[in-house]
């Protein structure tokens, strides 16, 4: 184990949040919000002088990052940073609780978008920056920034950027792992722009389209309105829906388009299944609310909410035009499952990814065939590739491991004062990455009286949920502290 390597890695995390603090600085700077440039200030300086210390504490001779070091390096650094994080909201007292101010963070740098506030109205335009750019910042992911500017392309920094990034197959754009990093903050760049030009044309102002395309681009949630996006209009939510879709795929497809690859984006299974999953589930929900809503009152209404609805929950975005929570069974039983689905691997968004979810409808088809024809040998393929013993292996264990860590949380949650719905959902929607949930959990509610314990599990199943639970669970093995190299 690299000690050396991982605390000089986290004192450049605890440096680099600081400067994404400032443009939340500058925000209140504007806004004229003394208490909470006083915070900021303060939390920046704490961040410099905590970061500048581990980097010289553990400057190391070798560089070099195996895989054991990059699942504790993701894990650490994104707990470090939403302890960090919260500091602004506690020193200025406007969560002055540091476990929900710490839940708020978590929830924003894992783009949940969960809240305790009550009353997000209230908070000062400086914080409620600074929540929303926590989405868009952990959209793409903490360590991948940290290599796109700092990291070197010496040592095994691949095994960060798996580690991080989400979905069961990252890989390198580019040979060398920074140029890798910068083409996808690049791509997550030109998008978000694009995004924020089609917000201002459509009259939002330059500060609300700056929150919601955070909140879009990192698919996390969080708005400046206790409505959401139902105050805007409807072009306003057709252009969130649109974005929410264009950033649930995977990111490596939009460099195909660059590389002019298109035959590669055009046979992309994951792609097509993502597409139709949503078109689908559109469709159904559309009909259904049409029927049973006195709110729909046209069919255009009914397609645009359905539509919006079903990008929010897929991409685990969580931003409603409507509260769901009143919508029919059928329509909240597809949402429900929507959460666990999520969107793309290599997107911003969670859930499972449909790169899962087709290879494990694909092994239990290969298994069936095998117990009908024991002689035969199946195998499994996607994206027109046949998959091998380890990968397939890998999915279905990341399943069983999955299915474990959620039933705890429900057990866990069960304690609390809550009914098995809301208790169900709040755990879907944040192991998920989602934010709403149903029940004393939705659209229109918020987390606020779960008790400590509970907010700090929902806490861990965020950060679960997002670091794809792998990272979070060794660091706690006591093998992954041995001094033997797992390369």
């Amino acid at each position: 184990m690299n000690g050396k390597m991982i605390i000089y890695m986290l004192g450049k995390i605890a440096q680099l949040e600081a400067v994404i603090m400032l443009p939340s600085l500058i925000c209140s700077i504007i806004y004229r919000e003394n208490q909470v440039i006083l915070a900021f200030a303060v939390t920046i300086l704490l961040c410099l002088g905590v970061g500048l210390l581990l980097s010289l504490i553990g400057k190391p001779r070798d560089k070099v990052i195996f895989a054991k070091e990059g699942f504790v390096i993701v894990a650490l650094a994104w707990i470090i940073m939403s302890a960090l994080g919260a500091l602004p909201f506690v020193i200025s007292g406007e969560i002055p609780e540091f476990v929900d101010a710490f839940f708020e963070t978590v929830s924003g740098f894992t783009t949940t978008g969960a809240s305790i506030l009550t009353n997000i109205e209230a908070l000062s335009k400086g914080l409620l920056f600074w929540r929303s750019f926590t989405h868009w910042v952990g959209g793409v992911g903490v360590l991948v920034l940290v290599m796109a500017i700092l990291v070197s392309d010496s040592g095994r920094t691949m095994h960060i950027l798996r580690a991080e990034m989400p979905g069961p197959t990252v890989g390198k754009l580019l040979p060398r792992v920074k140029s890798t990093a910068k083409i996808l903050y690049l791509i997550y760049i030109f998008l978000s722009a694009l995004q924020v030009a089609f917000l201002l044309f459509g009259g939002m102002s330059l500060y609300e389209s700056l929150i919601h395309m955070f909140g879009t681009a990192g698919t996390g949630g969080f708005s400046v309105n206790a409505d959401s996006i139902a105050s805007y209009s409807p072009y306003l939510q057709w252009v969130i829906t649109i974005f929410m879709i264009i950033f649930g795929v995977n990111f490596n497809l939009y460099y195909f388009i660059l590389a002019k690859r298109f035959k590669a984006v055009l046979k992309s299974e994951e792609f097509w299944v993502y597409l139709s999953v949503a078109f689908v589930s559109s469709g159904v929900i559309a009909v259904n609310i049409f029927n049973n809503i006195r709110e729909m009152a046209t069919v255009s209404d009914s397609i645009r909410h359905a539509a919006f609805q079903t990008a929010s929950i897929m991409t685990t975005t969580g931003y409603a035009t409507t509260d769901f929570n009143l919508w029919p069974t059928l329509s909240k039983t597809i949402l429900l499952l929507l959460m666990f689905i999520g969107a793309c691997a290599g997107s911003t968004a969670g859930g499972l990814k449909v790169s899962r979810v087709i290879m494990l409808f694909k092994s239990i088809k290969a298994n069936l065939k095998h117990a009908l024809h024991s002689r035969s040998v199946e195998t499994v393929k996607f994206e027109g590739k046949p998959l091998d013993r380890e990968m397939v292996s890998g999915v279905n264990g990341y399943l069983c491991i999955y299915v474990f860590c959620f039933a705890a949380i429900v057990v866990i949650l069960g304690f609390d004062i809550f009914d098995f719905e809301t208790n169900f959902s709040a755990a879907a929607a944040c192991f998920n990455n989602v934010g709403p949930g149903f029940g004393f959990v939705g659209p229109a509610a918020s987390y606020a009286d779960y008790s400590v314990i509970s907010k700090l599990t929902l806490s861990a199943a965020m950060l679960l949920g997002r670091l794809e639970i792998y990272p979070i669970i060794l660091l706690f093995s006591p093998h992954i502290w041995t001094k033997k190299k797992v390369k």
